[in-house]
Order: structure tokens, then sequence, then C-alpha cells
């Protein structure tokens, strides 16, 4: 889910306050943050970070293979601390991107591995569709549209 960067593990970078702190926020989150959703989460804490401290430290955690950047074409690139294989859904409404947590991708990429004389060594799965907060909200609305 590396997006076929090669990882970079000849450098050495010096382990700072900053860059720890946002990794484990990025593991303990499941909402995909954006750089800048991550800045306003450490200003507080860091409070002469600057968010081209907060891109640096992103590119580097993904040089090492701590995280995985999930691009989204012309909005806001998202990253994602869950380093094991798995699936997104992008909800099209509100933009929202979730795990999918009971689609395991594994047995997939085993059956191509073993059939098609590929090996696969990365993959991006995301499904794009409606979240089930946005289907709740057309539905109410359609409901509130009949009522008038």
């Amino acid at each position: 889910m590396n997006k076929g960067k090669k990882m970079n593990r000849t450098i050495t970078y010096r382990n700072t306050k900053q860059r720890q702190r946002m990794l484990e926020i990025l593991c303990q989150t499941v909402s995909h943050p954006t750089a800048i959703w991550l800045y306003d989460e450490l200003k507080l804490e860091f409070p002469s970070l600057s968010l081209g401290t907060v891109y640096r430290n992103l590119g580097i955690l993904e040089d090492q293979g701590l995280l995985n950047r999930i691009t989204s074409g012309s909005t806001f690139d998202r990253f994602d601390g869950n380093m094991k294989p798995h699936a997104h859904f992008r909800c099209t409404d509100c933009g929202n991107l979730y795990d999918m947590k009971k689609v395991d991708p594994s047995a997939f990429l085993q059956e191509i591995n073993k059939n098609c004389g590929h090996y696969i060594e990365d993959f991006v799965i995301e499904y794009c569709g409606i979240c089930e907060s946005c289907s709740n909200k057309r539905e109410k609305n359609k409901s509130e549209e009949h009522a008038h």
C-alpha cells in the first residue's frame, strides 16, 4: 500500500519528538487525516511547529515505511498509520475515507500471485460510494420531501 514508492532505508533520520508524536496520532486515528489536520492537532503541543515541518516529517515517515500516503486526485493527500493490508471506502458525498475492516484482500492477492504469473508486492484498493451516514441523510431528505 506504499504506492510503489521505494523505501529508502539507507538514510538515517534523527528521531524527533514531533515526528514520533505525529506517528502516534496516525496510528491511533482511523480518520486518515490530512497534513493540515495533523498540523492543527500538534500545534498546541509544539507551538513553533510549521506546516512545512509536518509535510517534511510525513515524507520521512513514508520513506521509512511507517505510514501510507493516500492520494486523492485534486484534493489533499491523506495519511494512514495502519500498515496492515486493507482496503478503503471513500464516500462520494462527504469525502470521508474508511477502513474496510471486514474485507481481507489476502486471499485475492494469493490467487493472483498463484495463477497470473505476477508477484504483487503492493496494492491499493479503494471502493467508492455513499457511506451509511450520507445514505441515511438522503433517505431522511426524501421522506421529508414526500411529507410536504
